[in-house]
């Protein structure tokens, strides 16, 4: 059993065709062998993608009305919730935007939704739009109506 490694056996006259030449010898480079190498797998010219979807982040949000003093300027604050960094547990957090009512429609503790928009001034880039309320509850006597059988309790009192 021999110690020493296969490659040590090899002969010598196999190294000997191994040059180790490189381009910084005496100061010389040449700008062909600085570029990036490339990969017969990857094409080199990349064709890009025909359609790009534009990114679509907080284009818009909802928020409550805080103060509408301002002509075509409604200030409308927004929670969100979001992991506190320590705890993990999630927390309200509360920003304020100034966004524009060109109508001078919205009075405060009304409900909008925000959208992004060209800059209107140096700090108004949302335009406030109205919410469509969300379902109420109907009245007790719409129910019962809805079911198409009259209660014992409406029997009882007639």
């Amino acid at each position: 059993m021999s110690l020493t490694s296969p490659l040590l056996q090899l002969p010598l006259s196999q190294f000997k065709s191994l040059s180790l030449s490189t381009p910084f010898i005496n100061g010389s480079s040449s700008l062909s062998r600085l570029s990036k190498p490339s990969s017969s797998i990857t094409s080199p010219n990349p064709s890009p993608p025909a359609f790009l979807p534009p990114i679509r982040a907080m284009r818009s949000m909802q928020g409550r009305v805080v103060c509408s003093t301002n002509d075509k300027t409604v200030s409308v604050e927004v929670t969100r919730l979001a992991p506190h960094p320590k705890y993990k547990r999630r927390v309200r957090k509360k920003k304020k935007y100034q966004a524009h009512d060109p109508l001078n429609q919205f009075q405060v503790g009304d409900f909008v939704q925000l959208e992004k928009t060209a800059p209107i001034s140096k700090t108004k880039t949302f335009l406030a739009v109205p919410v469509p309320p969300r379902n109420q509850h109907k009245p007790k006597e719409e129910e019962n109506l809805e079911l198409g059988l009259p209660l014992e309790s409406s029997l009882q009192q007639s």
